[in-house]
């Protein structure tokens, strides 16, 4: 059943509200130790004003997925639409992509626990992006920003490139080089890892 949507502003802000609680209480306890009551608690609202947004705490937790990625996709465009370049939004991308992990671990958390708690969720997440992703690599292809490849694979290749960053220097990092990181993974990606490349 679907998330029901709010008649007013007031409605809106006390759905938002939920969401975040929720996003907080599932990111930290994980989706089966959360509970209704928990995410109601966290934002000081009576149990039964969840239901009056959600009918379930899986319909919270798949609009948390959702929210991810578009919150995710949005933030992204933004980071390089003034790129010059292709190779230059791969570098602006990937540094706003870890800096969002940074900012909103427990969302982060939510769409990694969607691989068991709803598949479909999980799955849509990121063929979603890789689409839009090779979408944009194939512009760039045409541009001559890149070298002609192909699009699918060079898409999710630099996605799990992400991924792994995020799950390795922000969220098990005590405290994130968001820049060394990004530096080090965008001259991989640019010059690739045969010897001679560019310095």
């Amino acid at each position: 059943m679907a998330t029901r949507a709010p008649k007013t502003k007031r409605g809106t802000a006390r759905r938002e509200t939920l969401l975040r609680s929720a996003e907080r209480v599932i990111g930290e306890k994980g989706f089966a130790a959360a509970s209704i009551a928990d995410i109601t608690r966290d934002c000081g609202a009576a149990l039964g004003t969840f239901y009056i947004y959600f009918t379930s705490k899986e319909d919270v937790f798949r609009e948390l997925v959702g929210m991810m990625g578009s919150l995710t996709r949005r933030m992204m465009t933004e980071a390089v639409q003034d790129a010059p370049n292709r190779l230059e939004a791969e570098r602006l991308g990937l540094r706003a992509f870890l800096a969002f992990v940074a900012e909103r671990p427990s969302l982060y958390r939510i769409v990694e626990e969607a691989r068991f708690v709803d598949p479909d969720a999980y799955r849509a997440y990121f063929t979603g992006f890789a689409s839009a992703y090779a979408t944009h690599l194939e512009k760039a292809v045409a541009k001559g920003d890149i070298r002609p490849g192909d699009a699918e694979v060079r898409a999710w290749a630099l996605m799990g490139m992400a991924k792994s960053l995020g799950d390795r220097f922000v969220m098990a990092a005590e405290k994130p080089d968001l820049d060394r990181v990004t530096d080090e993974a965008f001259a991989m990606i640019r010059d690739g890892l045969a010897p001679g490349g560019a310095a």
